[in-house]
Formats: structure tokens, sequence, C-alpha cells
């Protein structure tokens, strides 16, 4: 595990925190390959009944790292034969079998709030926000999260938070049907942690199928291929001069101008 990633186990559910508060926990490939190793860890742990991902410091996440992403926009084209560590994590929390529950605490953005969609349960601080900004990064969304947000808040909603990525709070979160619940930021990981065990004591089979019911509608199979078809265009977009002028303007901060590309 990374030192920006921990683990713990307590009445049957692991905790993941993100622990790179100095950045906002703006997520490394070396993360995103320890949240893979404690999502594989959960699934073949049979004592490990339910999953809680947090983080520590006033983020959730700030999303990917940029530094990270402009290397990987400079890397060969991949050939796909190796399974990336972002690509691991994401095929395994849409298709974990234990429930896993989410605690954000402050900004959740990009991936901040698409890996939601794959929690079974989601709580916020009231202090929270949620911002999708990819194509402000010249970027798509990514996670299946074009098929999984129209189904869950409406296509009209999703695409003003995909295509504006404005910024939301806590109460629209939950009004929208993002999260489950909001309680004051002091209260948060405890109430969370609350919740994740008394999950985790219940019949294991019984929260098994009823999380495969409830997310029937959306089948592996489905999300798998929506997340090849975004990841496709997103590694393109990647490469793409538009994404470069964007990193070089949140680097130089400035707002970035894309009026000679289209």
């Amino acid at each position: 595990m990374s030192d920006h990633v921990l683990t713990s186990i307590d009445k049957g559910v692991l905790t993941i925190t993100l622990n790179r508060p100095d950045k906002k926990n703006a997520l490394t490939e070396a993360m995103y390959a320890a949240l893979g190793d404690g999502l594989q860890r959960a699934a073949e742990t049979p004592s490990i009944r339910a999953v809680l991902i947090t983080a520590n410091g006033d983020a959730f996440t700030a999303g990917n790292d940029l530094g990270d992403f402009a290397a990987a926009g400079n890397r060969p084209v991949d050939d796909g034969s190796v399974e990336r560590p972002v690509a691991r994590f994401l095929r395994l929390i849409a298709t974990a079998e234990k429930p896993i529950i989410a605690a954000v605490n402050g900004l959740a953005v990009g991936v901040g709030v698409t890996m939601l969609l794959h929690c079974d349960l989601v709580y916020a601080g009231e202090s929270a926000t949620f911002q999708m900004p990819f194509v402000n990064l010249g970027l798509i969304p990514e996670a299946g999260s074009t098929l999984l947000l129209p189904r869950m808040i409406g296509v009209q909603k999703a695409g003003e938070l995909f295509l504006t990525g404005k910024k939301i709070g806590a109460a629209k979160a939950e009004q929208l049907g993002l999260v489950a619940d909001v309680f004051p930021d002091a209260e948060l990981q405890e109430r969370a942690r609350g919740i994740a065990q008394e999950i985790a004591a219940k019949a294991p089979t019984a929260i098994k199928l009823t999380k495969q019911l409830l997310r029937g509608g959306a089948n592996h199979a489905e999300v798998a291929a929506r997340m090849a078809e975004e990841g496709a265009h997103f590694g393109a977009q990647l490469r793409s001069a538009e994404v470069k002028e964007a990193i070089s303007a949140f680097f130089e901060k400035r707002q970035p101008d894309f009026s000679k590309f289209g």
C-alpha cells in the first residue's frame, strides 16, 4: 500500500483512507494501485463484509493529479495488454459484490464524484462540494458515469453537471440523489463508519443479493462497455492539443483559451 492510501479493518469493515491532504488527495497512479489492492483484498477476504472509502484532511479528492495527467499524455499509446491502475480500480469498484460506503469530506472533483456512482451508500459532510469539470480540461467523463449519472438523476441534470462543470454543495447533492444523507462535518466519519459496521454485521448473502438487485438496471457488461468507450475517447483527448492547453493554463494560473479549436 502507498503511504498516500491507508487501510484498517474493524468489525468487518475495511476502511480505505486517502492520505495526501497537502495535495487535496489528488490521485496518482500509485494511489490508484493501492485503492485497487484494497478492493481486491476486500473481495478475497471473507471476514471483510463491507468497505468504507474516506479521506484525511479537508478534501475527499481533487481528482486526478494533473502532473500525472501531463506525464500520461506524453506516454506512447497503450496497446491494452496491461491493465493500468486507474482502469483496474474502476473495474474493481464497478464489479464489487460487497457493499461500499463512501464518506465525502470537503471537495470531490472529477473521479472523486464518478467513483461515488459505484458506491452503495454515499454520505457527505455539510461542507462537501461536488464537481465534474472534465470538459473544462478538454476531457470527457469516465468510470461509466455517462451511463450511470443520467439514469440516477436524469439527462437534464446530468448534462448540466457534465457540460458546465458546475460545483454543487452537499444539500444539492442530496436533493439530486447523489448522496444518501448529509451529516455535520465533525460527525461524518463516525456516522459513516457506524453505518458500515451495522451493514457488515448483517447476513452477507442477503446483503450481496440485495446489492445485486439494486444495481440490476445497469449490468456489469453494459457498464464495462461504456467504460471502454469512454476510455478510448478519454485517452485520445488526453493527448490532444485541447488538454495540453487546459493543463498549461492550470499551471500558469490563467483561463484556458479554446477559441482556436474545433
